[in-house]
């Protein structure tokens, strides 16, 4: 960890509840379960290893689904937001998401292919612009209702550093627009 890393770690509020503009945002995708029985299994098996990598879950969204991007006749996708605890800073985060991705047999293949696991570091506090090669917030996010509808859900107010709360951001989405949480 560098010190840069450690100089912008976000805080976390007081009891676990995460300071929006601190918070450190991770969106999770799934449409081919791969070894799992499905993807909400492969997504909540996901989860459970995060703290093995050194990041606790402190809000979680409910699991939502939407149709492949851009090909429909993908298999659908499952999507969900974790905010997360962690000592990583924002590189060593990107490398512990990825290693989870690669434990869970994900294989880098056609840009916005099918996949067994997918884990976007969507924002880290307040930071923006080119990290040396990381993009924060992440680029896409906010005109993706599949991230900004299950980030709305646990926390409607976060506010994207161009400007736009979570809530408003999932209604002006204009990719996943079929995007609902799951009953």
């Amino acid at each position: 960890m560098t010190r840069e890393d450690v100089d912008s770690r976000p805080s976390v509020a007081i009891d676990g509840a995460p300071d929006l503009d601190s918070a450190v945002i991770v969106a999770l995708g799934c449409n081919d379960k791969g070894a799992w029985a499905d993807c909400r299994e492969a997504l909540e098996a996901a989860l459970a290893r995060f703290r093995s990598e050194g990041i606790d879950i402190i809000a979680r969204s409910s699991w939502w689904r939407s149709a492949a991007w851009p090909d429909p006749d993908d298999p659908p996708f499952l999507n969900g937001v974790v905010i997360v605890r962690t000592d990583h800073g924002p590189h060593s985060l990107m490398a512990a998401l990825g290693r989870i991705e690669e434990a869970f047999g994900r294989r880098r293949g056609p840009m916005n292919g099918p996949r067994t696991l997918d884990l976007d570091l969507i924002a880290y506090g307040r930071l923006s612009g080119d990290l040396d090669g990381l993009i924060l917030p992440h680029p896409r996010a906010a005109e993706r209702r599949f991230v900004m509808g299950p980030l709305a859900e646990i926390a409607p107010g976060w506010v994207h550093p161009a400007g736009g709360s979570a809530r408003v951001l999932a209604d002006a989405a204009t990719v996943g627009r079929d995007a609902s949480r799951l009953a």
